[in-house]
């Protein structure tokens, strides 16, 4: 491993459920502390991060809308959940002293700044951290859209999905133990296998503007940092990758 990171800006996509902890639902602020300090270590060897966080910890949009809520209305709901988790990496981040601004597609002007790439990019020149909120604004899209939305953007070097396990694999490995772990895939692999490790949207959309994805367990300490600087364990998605 070297001390300079292997991408120098990149995106940072959190799930929900990477802030839950052990609980059952909710924001555990000892884990968030502890993802937060993972984004401080990755900016003290010099990379330059924003971040995505999903909102299912808190209001998942698809499952409103099984349950009756009208689709649209349960976006917009899943959306504002995501201003809710961004706030408090936020709040954790400038604890420990990282100069951090949450930048939201709907406007909240009491809370957060409004999302306006220009600014978002000269945030990043600046060494703060830039954290994304409420996906794009829009329902029917992903927060992992617009995660790779984002990344396309800011002109990041790479997408990292911070996930429960250690990479991508042939089947969810919490339910079939043979489920092999893939160290690389191409974009078209991951479509055509149907992994569910994003939609079909973003790995299109990351495609289109040459973004490796990089899929890690965010739950292994120091794991960010030891991606980014060429060790760890993940699954790499990009161009003409073969399965290993």
């Amino acid at each position: 491993m070297t001390n300079q990171p292997r991408f120098k800006r990149i995106l940072l996509k959190l799930s929900g459920e990477a802030l839950m902890g052990n609980m059952a639902f909710g924001i555990d602020p000892e884990t968030v502390d502890r993802v937060a300090g993972e984004i401080k270590r990755a900016r003290a060897i010099g990379a330059e991060v924003c971040v995505v966080v999903g909102g299912g910890n808190i209001f998942r949009g698809l499952k409103g809308a099984a349950e009756g809520l009208d689709r649209s209305t349960a976006d917009y709901m899943g959306m504002l959940a995501t201003v809710m988790n961004a706030l408090a990496v936020q709040n954790s981040l400038e604890r420990l002293g990282v100069d951090t601004r949450v930048l939201s597609a709907i406007p909240m002007a009491s809370v957060s700044e409004p999302y306006i790439r220009r600014r978002a990019v000269r945030h990043l020149e600046k060494g703060r951290v830039v954290i994304f909120a409420a996906g794009t604004g829009n329902p029917y899209f992903t927060t992992d859209t617009a995660a790779a939305l984002r990344a396309a953007e800011m002109n990041c070097n790479a997408l990292l999905k911070g996930t429960q396990v250690d990479g991508i694999y042939s089947a969810d490995p919490k339910i079939d133990p043979n489920a092999t772990r893939y160290a690389t895939l191409s974009y078209m692999d991951v479509l055509r296998q149907d992994l569910k490790v994003m939609d079909a949207s973003a790995i299109s959309l990351s495609r289109e503007n040459n973004i490796p994805i990089v899929v890690f367990s965010i739950q292994e300490e120091n794991e960010l940092m030891n991606v980014l600087q060429g060790g760890g364990t993940c699954t790499i998605v990009g161009k003409e990758m073969k399965n290993e």
